[in-house]
């Protein structure tokens, strides 16, 4: 059994890219992993098997944004548009928990492109997807006040307890604000009795209230 059996996405590709990538076994890494920075050469195609790597981008102060993650059945957009069109990296990736992964090297990935129309539709489709929440993203930041982007994340990443395991500076990344930031914010949100906060967790009290935030839109 190849580890492209785990994804369904693969399992519609031809026997001879299936049996291609079986070629290329699966590596294990651990959570805190750096798989790439700014500047590095695009090696491969990354393929998540399990865990999830997230894609920042960091700026000159170290003040960084999660673009993306990558998880099971998802693209890394670097990635594809660095074998696509040349480019070095311009992010950083890091492996949010330990991770078993697959890289398909760019001779591999760009002959699969070339001579199987479903793997190359499945790249595509992925890519574009991922394109389409990266203009989600950009609205958000562009469009979105703070505390309407702190007020959708946290309804969209607690648990069926209300219960979130993160960090301010978890939580500043993915929304693309400052941690000091999100901490005035969080603190505020607790003082209204919309949330809870305990070191490195917040729970939810109130989620009508934070609908009602997360759907002000305006700057």
């Amino acid at each position: 059994m190849s580890w492209s059996d785990d994804l369904p996405d693969l399992r519609g590709l031809g026997p001879i890219a299936r049996a291609r990538l079986a070629t290329y076994a699966p590596v294990e890494v651990p959570a805190g992993a750096v798989l790439f920075r700014p500047g590095d050469t695009v090696r491969g195609y990354v393929i998540v098997l399990e865990g999830r790597v997230g894609v920042h981008l960091v700026g000159p102060t170290g003040r960084d944004i999660l673009l993306y993650d990558v998880t099971p059945g998802k693209s890394c957009i670097q990635s594809t548009l660095g074998l696509l069109g040349g480019e070095d990296y311009s992010a950083e990736a890091v492996a949010d928990r330990p991770t078993r992964l697959v890289l398909l090297p760019r001779v591999a990935f760009l002959d699969l492109i070339d001579t199987d129309p479903a793997f190359r539709a499945l790249v595509f489709a992925a890519f574009a997807e991922r394109m389409q929440s990266m203009m989600q993203l950009l609205e958000r930041v562009a469009f979105q006040r703070v505390e309407a982007r702190l007020a959708g994340w946290l309804l969209a990443h607690a648990d069926a307890d209300g219960r979130i395991v993160a960090t301010q500076q978890e939580i500043a990344s993915a929304i693309g604000s400052a941690r000091e930031v999100v901490s005035r914010r969080l603190d505020a949100l607790s003082r209204s009795g919309a949330i809870e906060t305990r070191r490195g967790e917040v729970r939810l009290v109130d989620r009508d209230r934070l609908r009602r935030l997360a759907e002000d839109m305006a700057i």
